[in-house]
């Protein structure tokens, strides 16, 4: 079975612009449904894919998170050369942390931080999580449980030695959430992980802008943009974002 590849998507709507940013293993289609909202109401939205995401998981273990973060200043630079001066950083998950650092380390208009950990996994979690992700590939390749399971072992004989970094730089998210100035809004699946819910909690106590707010989603998971109150997801975003003087 061919595979439909993930890909970096632009929808031009109006003068106010949202870079939207994916998880780790997942890929654009985390955003996609949000973005295509924000677009029906006059908002220009670019999303970039990591490198290494939305691939055959043995191109995933080579790359690492200083590639993923300048994949999203490629992004963020995306939307200043398309002329945007005010541009919302909007994500779920490892996207998340990086609309939090884009909102600590960049002038943006708003952060919106969806399901964010701002405590890292251990490494092991961290792996399964990369070979969960290649089990899932593999079957979409149509490819067969012996081979899947020989492909797997082979994978595991190449560890991701990047997750220890990854790992490090949401641990050294929690330092930085006192520089960021602007709007944000945080939310939280209710039924997510612990890790996440207490990392909600810790990214709200701790920003230092005057305009914050937590909202949770009790009916709902970790990816929140494709869970089942997705449409109140996109909803509450895009009031928080209509509600700025842009």
């Amino acid at each position: 079975m061919k595979i439909v590849s993930a890909k970096p998507f632009t929808y031009r709507g109006g003068n106010k612009a949202v870079l939207l940013l994916h998880g780790f293993t997942g890929n654009t289609r985390d955003v996609k449904m949000l973005g295509r909202y924000l677009h029906e109401r006059d908002y220009t939205c670019h999303s970039p894919l990591y490198r290494g995401h939305g691939l055959e998981p043995e191109e995933l273990i080579h790359t690492n998170p200083e590639n993923w973060w300048q994949d999203v200043l490629n992004g963020y630079q995306f939307l200043q050369d398309e002329g945007f001066k005010e541009i919302a950083v909007v994500g779920v998950s490892l996207g998340g942390v990086f609309s939090l650092k884009a909102g600590a380390e960049l002038p943006v208009k708003a952060v919106v931080s969806m399901c964010a950990p701002v405590r890292g996994k251990n490494i092991d979690r961290l792996w399964k999580r990369v070979l969960d992700y290649a089990e899932r590939y593999k079957k979409l390749e149509g490819k067969n449980e012996e081979q899947i399971s020989t492909e797997i072992n082979e994978l595991k004989k190449t560890p991701m030695h990047s997750l220890r970094e990854l790992q490090q730089m949401i641990d050294h998210m929690n330092e930085k959430l006192s520089l960021i100035s602007s709007p944000t809004l945080v939310l939280q699946g209710g039924l997510d992980d612990y890790l996440y819910t207490e990392s909600a909690r810790v990214i709200y106590d701790n920003l230092k802008t005057k305009y914050k707010r937590l909202k949770w989603y009790e009916q709902s998971g970790h990816i929140i943009t494709l869970d089942k109150e997705r449409e109140k997801v996109y909803e509450d975003v895009y009031i928080f974002l209509n509600g700025l003087n842009w």
